[in-house]
């Protein structure tokens, strides 16, 4: 039985992302998705994967600026992974990871009706992109990794559920909201009161009594259990490597913990046709609110739509 999750109608990060429901399989799961511009075959389109437990918000000044650089057309497609924002959550727990994920983006992509497209995975979701690269390369037609590889860093892993643990732990509106700002002030330095809520308004609602819950499935953090600062997770360079051949596009944020910098060093080495920039003064998930990390990438998605589709697209 999958479960829709529960969150305030008017909930203020969601109200500039109107979403149709996509029905992944006969289960009854169901994806959420947002698309601005419009879909045709004269455009390869942008779909954007956000991280482990995320939703399609981190997004949402990537897709206003883009549009504006495209010209205000250009398709973009976000997408809430199962257990995620709007999406239903999975009927098990051990149903989550990134082969079912991967095959759900798919599945979304054939509801919409697209052949091809250039993907952006931001964090689990470049593993999630990988993924499904390495099952239907026919479908990529670019790839932009931001903060994300072959190889996950534990430290982020432990940092993640031990700050959620604790400011979840909060109550109070106060104190919850005083909570999320040392969190994040921490990947976002100098940001303002206002853009440190707003951040938090993109994971979590607060309920009349104060208390914080997570626009995600718990048991994606409870998964997160076992990790100890020190662990050596596997490394997947055979996924990396499948990608050879494929425009390539490598964003780091400079304070990010999800990918060591010498990960995304050997990603560059591997790669040296890959575009590679780092995003300074901040950490996951990039903020996009720095017009010329948005136009970059913009400029690599428009020239994979025009090699693929020709210059006259």
């Amino acid at each position: 039985m999958f479960k829709t999750r529960k969150f305030p109608a008017d909930h203020p990060s969601f109200a500039a992302l109107p979403v149709r429901m996509v029905t992944l399989g006969d289960g009854g799961l169901q994806a959420a998705v947002h698309v601005s511009g419009t879909l045709s075959s004269r455009r390869i389109p942008v779909i954007c994967v956000p991280g482990y437990q995320r939703n399609m918000t981190d997004f949402a000044e990537f897709t206003d600026y883009f549009q504006r650089v495209g010209g205000g057309n250009w398709p973009v497609v976000l997408i809430d992974l199962p257990g995620r924002g709007r999406s239903s959550d999975r009927a098990s727990a051990d149903d989550y990871g990134s082969p079912r994920d991967s095959r759900n983006v798919a599945s979304v992509l054939m509801a919409l009706g697209i052949e091809r497209a250039t993907f952006i995975g931001q964090g689990y979701g470049g593993q999630v992109t990988m993924t499904l690269a390495a099952a239907h390369p026919l479908l990529v037609a670019g790839v932009v990794l931001l903060d994300a590889g072959p190889v996950t860093d534990s430290r982020g892993i432990v940092r993640l559920r031990n700050n959620l643990k604790h400011v979840e732990s909060l109550r109070g509106a106060k104190a919850v909201t005083a909570g999320f700002r040392k969190m994040l002030l921490g990947d976002y330095p100098g940001s303002s009161e206002s853009q440190l809520d707003r951040m938090m308004a993109r994971s979590h609602f607060l309920d009349k009594r104060g208390r914080a819950w997570p626009l995600h499935d718990q048991r994606l953090i409870d998964a997160l259990e076992a990790f100890s600062f020190d662990d050596v997770l596997t490394a997947q360079w055979p996924l990396f490597d499948a990608l050879e051949g494929t425009p390539l596009m490598l964003l780091r944020t400079q304070l990010t913990d999800q990918v060591r910098r010498e990960t995304f060093e050997e990603m560059v080495r591997r790669r040296p046709d890959a575009v590679a920039l780092t995003i300074a003064g901040q950490g996951s998930p990039a903020l996009f609110d720095q017009h010329e990390e948005i136009e970059a990438v913009a400029e690599f998605a428009m020239a994979v739509s025009s090699k693929r589709l020709g210059k006259a697209a």
